[in-house]
């Protein structure tokens, strides 16, 4: 039966009617949609809807959205800290145990190798809140020095990009931009699954744009877009560079953003070299194709917006892909006005948070370790002696998986991701763990593939379960509640680091790191006179009140929050000079081409709008499994199919130079031929990807490799 669920939620089932509602961001990706929570009379949630009115999601969710409390109660919870005994197994103990064993190792390893012995993997999904903490505790509190988080395999080439470019990781767009541009242009970015919601919002423009994906694959976006630019994998950047030669050739630029930056006279004569006739064997593309194009987003009086996800990140050359991107804006005057822009597409959903306050390669606060007024600054408000602030960065999570390798790191310590699932050529995981002396894993499941592999596992509690903030990809930072308890003995990470800081010995320096909304209003006044001033949000309820608010939003004269703020509208950008850097060089060769023995490219991407990441937990709900396939699959061209004799569902073998692995055959002109695809989201599929990395962001190229198929055993 139905009745009135009150709330603005219209009817409701009787067994699901509230009796008061909250609000949360989504803790799955970076579009930070709010979630309204329907909660019974202890204050535990029983079901939930998208918020009608937030900014972002305007009542949309995507599937993981409206399943979000499904993995919340799955039978694998970590309820209690997991111990491995002298024969192997892990072993239940308790809290006091856990704390001094993980004390006393670590210590041990630091005094016998070193302080650049222990390192830390950490993640983009838990409220910056508890990054912050966990950044400084171990840096300012244990003494380590290397660090690194997931966003790593994510968004350092976005990264890296503003900064060199900008002078400031400060992604300009705002997602009404969407509903505003006359030109979208997609490279490398499947919105229709990876980011649903960002998608129906370009469905909501009524300016009737012409919608544009550059992409090998014809992927659900490319096939609902207006153009389909079908390129060759990682023809992308002499693709842009060529657009980039034809627009300054025909004078089709904006003077006075050309004024605001610096290196046009360079650039000028590097993309020289780059006519559209000299890169047709790179792109795939024909002359026309590239003139039309380049006539297209240089269009006079039309806003022209670039949109990048993990297609341009997670790249050999990514950084300079990006940046490409950011040059076309800059010499068209795309930037800074409704509908322009480029544009990163975060992937969790607080990475944006951890590039500013995780203290792993930047100082806290959108601080830089290497400026001494700003290791001075951290260390004064923070209340940290001076020289427990580094002045040199950490390692590069590729790196420290290296320094693991060669035995240099001992100690890893693995919070609230899976790298013995998602890391590329994932392997050398199993390989290096023989190295390490203790490894401790913090997560809220005990059957992730890293978590299997701890030597201890400590139970951390999940979104729903504690507080926080998140920050989107818009900038937008907004709060997170919890709506229940944790299971058993599991504890906010929060919470855990604040007694590890105990154990360890340097719980004075965190006193006032008491709660979480304790922690925010001390993040937030390290942020003045950064680019990423917050110093004008007062507090959680603040960001509740306005539907969250977008940095920088500094204290001095600042106006009441507005919906919708972009970057750069004056012009003015975080360099020195002020100014925008153009900046470029020539595109690089593959890093494993095909041959004769590997004659296929391998692309990696998104399954279904239904999966995310390693499925730790999508894995978990009965509904969304019911959305993807259950194993492992290889898209392949029919001709491909025809060639080796394969139909639909047969089985397979796809082997790279590092692994092999088994799945089934699903034929589909999706992919170009010569190419496969396997969604990245199956444990196997790492054991193919190639460790080659961007050489400004150490960013893996997850995207392509070489391959060859042979028929299955069964076949």
């Amino acid at each position: 039966m139905l009745e009135p669920g009150n709330f603005g939620l219209g009817k409701v089932p009787a067994r699901l009617k509230p009796a008061s509602t909250t609000t949360s961001i989504c803790g799955y990706c970076a579009t930070g949609c709010q979630l309204k929570l329907h909660l019974d009379e202890n204050g535990r949630a029983i079901n939930l809807s998208p918020q009608a009115h937030y900014p972002v999601n305007l009542g949309m969710a995507c599937p993981k959205g409206w399943q979000a409390l499904d993995p919340l109660d799955s039978p694998d919870r970590a309820t209690t800290p997991l111990l491995r005994d002298a024969s192997g197994k892990l072993q239940e103990t308790d809290w006091p145990t856990a704390l001094a064993t993980f004390t006393e190792r670590f210590k041990a390893i630091k005094e016998q190798h070193g302080h650049e012995s222990v390192a830390f993997l950490s993640t983009g999904q838990i409220p910056f809140e508890e990054m912050a903490f966990l950044g400084c505790l171990f840096k300012f509190g244990m003494g380590f020095l290397h660090c690194d988080a997931n966003t790593r395999q994510c968004m350092a080439t976005a990264v890296a990009a503003y900064k060199q470019s900008f002078g400031f990781d400060a992604p300009p767009a705002t997602y009404a931009d969407f509903e505003e541009s006359d030109v979208i242009i997609l490279v490398g970015a499947n919105l229709c699954i990876a980011h649903p919601i960002l998608w129906q919002r370009v469905m909501r423009n009524t300016r009737s744009p012409e919608i544009i994906v550059i992409d090998p694959r014809a992927t659900e976006t490319a096939q609902a877009a207006t153009r389909h630019v079908s390129l060759k994998p990682k023809g992308d950047l002499a693709l842009l560079y060529s657009l980039a030669h034809c627009i300054l050739r025909d004078g089709r630029t904006d003077p006075t953003s050309i004024a605001n930056t610096e290196g046009i006279n360079e650039f000028r004569q590097f993309v020289a070299d780059y006519p559209p006739h000299a890169v047709v064997e790179k792109t795939g593309l024909t002359v026309e194709q590239i003139e039309s194009l380049a006539r297209t987003v240089s269009e006079p009086g039309k806003r022209v917006s670039w949109w990048w996800t993990m297609g341009v990140n997670q790249s050999h050359e990514g950084v300079r892909t990006a940046q490409a991107m950011i040059n076309l804006c800059l010499i068209t005057g795309n930037i800074g006005k409704p509908g322009t822009g480029a544009n990163s597409i975060t992937g969790q959903c607080n990475a944006m948070g951890s590039r500013l306050f995780s203290n792993t390669t930047s100082l806290v606060g959108g601080h830089d370790f290497s400026v001494p007024a700003h290791r001075e600054k951290v260390a004064s408000q923070l209340g940290i002696p001076l020289e427990n602030i580094p002045s040199e960065y950490s390692l590069a999570y590729d790196q420290i998986l290296a320094a693991a390798e060669e035995g240099k790191i001992k100690g890893l310590w693995i919070v609230a991701t899976n790298p013995f699932h998602s890391w590329i050529d994932s392997g050398r995981l199993a390989r290096l763990r023989e190295k390490l002396d203790f490894l401790v894993v913090q997560d809220m499941y005990h059957t992730t593939e890293s978590a299997k592999e701890a030597d201890l596992l400590l139970p951390a509690a999940s979104w729903g379960e504690k507080a926080g903030c998140f920050i989107n990809s818009e900038r937008r930072i907004g709060t997170i509640k919890p709506f229940r308890q944790a299971p058993g003995q599991a504890l906010s990470d929060f919470r855990i680091f604040r007694l590890i800081a105990e154990t360890w010995g340097c719980g004075e320096l965190f006193s006032r790191w008491t709660d979480p909304e304790s922690v925010f209003h001390i993040l937030r006044d390290l942020t003045k006179d950064r680019p990423c001033d917050i110093t004008g949000i007062e507090g959680y309820s603040h960001l509740d009140e306005h539907g969250g608010i977008q940095w920088p939003f500094p204290a001095d004269g600042n106006p009441r929050p507005v919906r919708e703020r972009r970057l750069f509208e004056d012009g003015l950008f975080y360099t020195p000079s002020g100014k925008a850097n153009l900046l470029f060089s020539a595109p690089a060769a593959l890093p494993e081409p095909t041959d004769f023995q590997f004659p296929f490219t391998l692309l990696t991407g998104r399954g279904t709008s239904s999966q995310w990441h390693t499925q730790s937990r999508t894995g978990k709900s009965d509904i969304l499994r019911k959305l993807y396939p259950s194993d492992v699959y290889v898209e392949m061209h029919p001709d491909d199919a025809r060639k080796f004799r394969l139909k639909n569902d047969d089985p397979v073998q796809v082997e790279s130079r590092r692994g092999l692995i088994e799945a089934f055959v699903y034929i589909a002109p999706t992919v170009q031929s010569g190419h496969v695809f396997i969604p990245m989201h199956y444990p196997e599929v790492n054991r193919l990807t190639h460790s080659s990395f961007d050489p400004h962001s150490r960013q893996p190229n997850y995207k392509n490799c070489a391959v060859r198929l042979r028929k299955g055993k069964q076949a």
